[in-house]
């Protein structure tokens, strides 16, 4: 997320330019009790009338692209209308306010039971879990819980003695573990890619591994291809590893999207806590969960891999509420959308939705395939994400341009390079959510197929600055 800064001053313009005003955004006699149009980078003087102040906001955000047409996001871009009131029902409830919204409290315990149940906990009873912001905030506390129980495991050389935590990850990993490593000072240590493997491989993460590792991560549908990684392959490198070392290191899976596709639609595959090495699961409740943003949900097998010292109390909102989130006051409306999503689909509802999407991805992906400007590197068929390049011999333009032309017709189609062994490969990525129907995705392909010939007649690439045009978002 940029950093917003004020505005820049120039020489010509001393004074900020105004918002202007059209009259009839006033009283019923069009030039009766008009005021000066208010500023843009400082308090107005004085109030403004709320018709007025939303017709400001509501003309200057049309200039926003259309969410429907975002190929960018994994974020959920449409929800019910019955969901939408729900949402405007509880904006004014504070989550953490648990004394005070004890039906609320109630929805995400049972959320956090459903999660436990789906990913195939032991003792679902026994899982502890609870709602966060989002994925990243998830992950920031599972990372937390890592490292403090490596911490007491090694209170007798840490901190000193040289010591210092390491975790383990593919090097696609989204940009959040580079977050936590940075902000709880814990060294990253991270897998390449090589070739045409672009996550994470088990031998060569069991490799990096030592004393100080506090965890490995697995990443349940990388952003930047749409592929699983092996999570069982991972545990059973690492139980090799510990067999072999006596080192026993656990895993987090970060399911923020295959955590909500993978029960549902590949549910031979094992990746949760069937399997003893996994520890915790984070995922995204708007992403493939089908809401909103921003809600997201951490899991821990049981409270055992949570260290209670992580979990404070507090009693000034009115009663004894434990918590062990990040951020404290934030709103209920999210968690109440989750717990109607999963109320109103279901496992077959979710199944029917995810294998649509999915459906979509592999449809969409073949007829992209078929026009022969491009390679595919993944299909689909995991994560309803798939990424492609431009084909063998095809110097006339790169996946920059087609990514530029693409969002003159409304798409927002990201192009961007890859991580470390592979930057020099460029590509585009599709994410295929609930409300991108087969018809978008027949619109697209026919906006593609348009535009192709006049790229096909570039004497080159156009694009300079690829890292200036690059439209890569998680």
């Amino acid at each position: 997320m940029p950093l917003h800064k004020g505005p820049a001053k120039s020489d010509d313009d001393a004074d900020e330019r105004p918002s202007t005003v059209n009259p009839f955004y006033g009283e019923a006699n069009p030039v009766g009790g008009m005021t000066e149009a208010p500023p843009q980078h400082r308090l107005p003087d004085g109030p403004l009338a709320p018709s007025t102040a939303y017709q400001l906001v509501h003309d200057e955000l049309m200039l926003d692209g259309n969410s429907r047409l975002n190929l960018a996001t994994f974020v959920t871009t449409w929800m019910e209308p019955q969901a939408d009131v729900l949402l405007g029902e509880c904006r004014d409830k504070n989550m953490i306010d648990k004394d005070e919204y004890p039906r609320t409290a109630e929805l995400e315990r049972r959320c956090v039971a459903m999660l436990a149940d789906l990913w195939n906990a032991p003792d679902p009873a026994a899982a502890v879990g609870c709602s966060t912001t989002g994925s990243s905030e998830a992950c920031m506390l599972a990372g937390m819980a890592l490292k403090r129980r490596w911490t007491k495991r090694n209170a007798d050389r840490y901190p000193g003695r040289g010591a210092r935590p390491n975790l383990v990850m593919g090097v696609n990993v989204q940009v959040c573990w580079d977050k936590f490593c940075n902000f709880w000072e814990v060294e990253a240590r991270q897998v390449p890619m090589e070739g045409d493997r672009f996550h994470l491989d088990p031998g060569a993460a069991a490799e990096l591994c030592d004393e100080n590792t506090i965890g490995v991560v697995g990443v349940l549908g990388s952003t930047f291809d749409g592929s699983y990684e092996p999570i069982a392959e991972l545990c059973a490198a690492l139980d090799e590893l510990q067999a072999r070392t006596g080192l026993d290191i656990p895993v987090h899976v970060d399911g923020a999207s295959g955590a909500m596709v993978a029960p549902f639609v590949d549910e031979d595959l094992v990746w949760d806590f069937r399997l003893p090495r996994v520890a915790s699961i984070n995922t995204s409740g708007h992403k493939y969960g089908l809401v909103y943003p921003g809600v997201g949900w951490a899991l821990w097998r049981s409270a055992a891999e949570l260290p209670d010292e992580l979990v404070f109390r507090v009693n000034y909102l009115g009663g004894d509420m434990p918590t062990f989130a990040l951020n404290f006051s934030r709103p209920g409306a999210q968690v109440v959308a989750q717990y109607y999503t999963f109320l109103r689909l279901g496992r077959e509802g979710y199944r029917a939705v995810q294998q649509t999407t999915r459906d979509v991805a592999r449809g969409l992906a073949e007829r992209i395939e078929a026009f022969e400007d491009f390679r595919l590197l993944t299909r689909g068929d995991q994560l309803p994400v798939f990424a492609f390049t431009t084909a063998p011999g095809v110097t006339a333009f790169d996946v920059f341009d087609v990514s530029r032309r693409m969002r003159e017709r409304g798409w927002l189609l990201p192009a961007y390079t890859f991580p470390a062994n592979r930057e020099d490969l460029s590509v585009l990525r599709v994410v295929c959510r609930n409300g991108f129907s087969s018809d978008l995705a027949q619109l697209f392909t026919e906006d593609l197929a348009r535009l192709l010939p006049e790229l096909r007649r570039q004497s080159q690439p156009l694009t300079r600055d690829k890292g200036a045009a690059t439209g890569f978002h998680h």
